[in-house]
């Protein structure tokens, strides 16, 4: 991969590195579009898989099961064969009228001008502070995209006996990072009267010995400098302490809509997402979206790869019967 963006032009800008955006990309070039550039503002492209050290991936796109690096490797080592140009480091600031985008990287200040844009950013867990949990700002409070980051990519471990809030597909992922690391969650925490995923989670949380707390909330996190305690609140009101070093907030996906909410694009005023036709497409015809930030409920890498796949075919028709 290249750190600089030599031209101004290009056939499709991708913005998202993920495996909808990945997916794309070499569909693309499969379909013989010829400059396709994919912008990601990490330091390395694969999205979230990078942080996920646990199966299973790839069983659809490439009929094994892989680990999320080593998934999210192949996929970017896919890209780069068929031909795609990946530029990490670099963040899109801005999505402009007729494709025009601003860059930062490490070359400085870009403007791009592409035929066709594909938003492919993905989603982000709901934080702390939008969940209204009130407590100090102690430190062992973190989401799984964090906590995974912190064990997969930078050899640190947050806490070692956390509560884990919520009972998503990705509360399965973050059991198992916890796993991993030797961490020890003392309480999962729901608030419904069932788990959000049924399988595998209510299993898994057996498997791992955590206790599943069913409507219960967290109401406060207690602790100045590091968390040593939460209050939860079950729904007849009984307010009870649990001993822990950490808070792990997981799911309560939200679209990461940031560009196109300050952008021309139509959005859907409650849930923050682009608003595309069936095919992808953007209020402005220029643009396309796909993956998670379109997706409700968040979709798989799996899903997520044959979704951007699909959206090419689309882009391809499209640039094929405009330059006739």
């Amino acid at each position: 991969m290249t750190d600089i963006i030599k031209h101004e032009i290009c056939d499709v800008a991708i913005i998202g590195g993920g495996p909808a955006g990945l997916g794309a990309a070499i569909e693309l070039k499969k379909n013989g579009i010829s400059r396709v550039v994919v912008l990601d503002r990490e330091t390395e492209a694969g999205g979230i898989p990078r942080h996920c050290g646990h199966p299973p991936f790839g069983i659809s796109e490439f009929k094994r099961v892989l680990t999320g690096p080593t998934y999210a490797n192949r996929i970017v080592q896919s890209s780069i064969d068929a031909g795609v140009e990946i530029f990490p480091k670099t963040t899109v600031t801005s999505l402009g009228r007729e494709g025009r985008l601003s860059l930062i990287s490490p070359e400085g200040i870009i403007e791009l001008k592409a035929k066709r844009v594909l938003v492919a950013t993905g989603t982000r867990e709901t934080p702390r502070s939008a969940r209204k949990v009130s407590g100090q700002r102690a430190m062992g409070i973190c989401n799984t995209g964090a906590l995974q980051a912190m064990v997969y990519l930078k050899n640190s471990i947050p806490f070692r006996n956390p509560v884990l809030v919520g009972t998503e597909i990705v509360s399965f992922s973050a059991l198992f990072t916890c796993r991993k690391a030797g961490i020890k969650p003392v309480a999962m925490l729901e608030e419904n009267s069932r788990p959000t995923v049924m399988w595998p989670i209510s299993f898994a949380a057996k498997v791992f010995r955590t206790p599943l707390l069913l409507n219960t909330s967290i109401v406060d996190i207690l602790g100045k400098e590091r968390v040593n305690a939460v209050r939860i609140s079950n729904n007849n009101g009984i307010e009870k302490e649990i001993a822990c070093d950490g808070v792990l907030f997981t799911g309560q996906f939200t679209p990461e809509s940031s560009l196109v909410r300050m952008s021309h694009l139509k959005i859907n005023k409650v849930t923050g997402e682009p608003i595309v036709d069936e095919h992808g497409r953007c209020s402005d015809p220029i643009y396309y979206a796909v993956g998670n930030v379109v997706f409700r409920p968040v979709k798989v890498a799996g899903r997520c790869w044959s979704a951007g796949r699909s959206t090419a075919q689309w882009i391809t028709k499209d640039l094929l019967e405009n330059s006739l």
